[in-house]
């Protein structure tokens, strides 16, 4: 294919022990993790085809935990798309989402007005664009553990203005979803702050439901006092 791969950086946040992780490591690595490692800052990049149109994704898998919040404030900083997760069995996690929502509006407002360097994505969209972000409800598989309702979630989003969806990242149901409806809002911006001005300028977008995904290409790992790298060749 000609032309450069577009790069799509999204940002994973939510409440410590809600499943991120979890859904970034499904994603990108086809694989569920069954234990508990806390993360300060995970990075993955995944090469995927989303409506027969490839591209990069840079997943960041970030810290829930309160102590973290000065760094979040960078991740946020340098996302495009967020993928806000909450616990279907933790009713703490879901109270705690719209403190992590009031972060991004935050930065990003603060962020809107500053210069972008040349050529970068984020410049490509509008600032009065919505930020793009999808709640999950993961963990929907623990149906006896429930504490929040589907009903709850689907509130939760209309309130605050985004897409939601409940996912399992053990029965890997609705993964690629949560991750990939974010990227079709991008497209869909991108498309929208171009066409007006420059209609060939950064390629042509369409929204549709199908996608699939290819090699991962890069995983960079870092937990709790330890920092190290691979890269990943399927």
């Amino acid at each position: 294919m000609a032309g450069k791969m577009v790069l799509h950086k999204l940002v994973v946040l939510g409440d410590g022990g809600v499943g991120k992780t979890a859904l970034t490591i499904q994603l990108c690595l086809q694989h569920f993790v069954e234990t508990y490692d806390p993360t300060i800052e995970d990075s993955y990049r995944k090469q995927a085809v989303i409506d027969d149109q490839a591209c990069m994704l840079e997943v960041l898998d970030t810290a829930g935990q309160e102590e973290y919040t000065a760094l979040r404030d960078q991740w946020i900083r340098d996302g495009e798309g967020f993928i806000l997760v909450y616990s279907v069995s933790s009713r703490s996690s879901f109270s705690r989402i719209k403190r992590f929502h009031h972060q991004i509006q935050r930065v990003k407002e603060s962020t809107a007005s500053s210069p972008s360097y040349p050529g970068s994505p984020i410049a490509a969209i509008s600032s009065t664009a919505p930020v793009p972000i999808m709640l999950v409800g993961n963990k929907s598989d623990r149906v006896s553990d429930r504490e929040v309702s589907t009903q709850e979630g689907h509130a939760l989003a209309r309130e605050l203005g985004c897409e939601f969806v409940e996912a399992s990242a053990k029965n890997c149901i609705n993964v690629e979803k949560a991750f990939y409806d974010v990227v079709r809002i991008l497209r869909r911006q991108r498309q929208a702050a171009s066409s007006p001005m420059s209609p060939t300028s950064s390629g042509k977008y369409e929204g549709g439901k199908s996608g699939s995904s290819s090699q991962v290409k890069e995983g960079r790992y870092r937990r709790q006092g330890e920092r190290k790298s691979r890269c990943v060749v399927l």
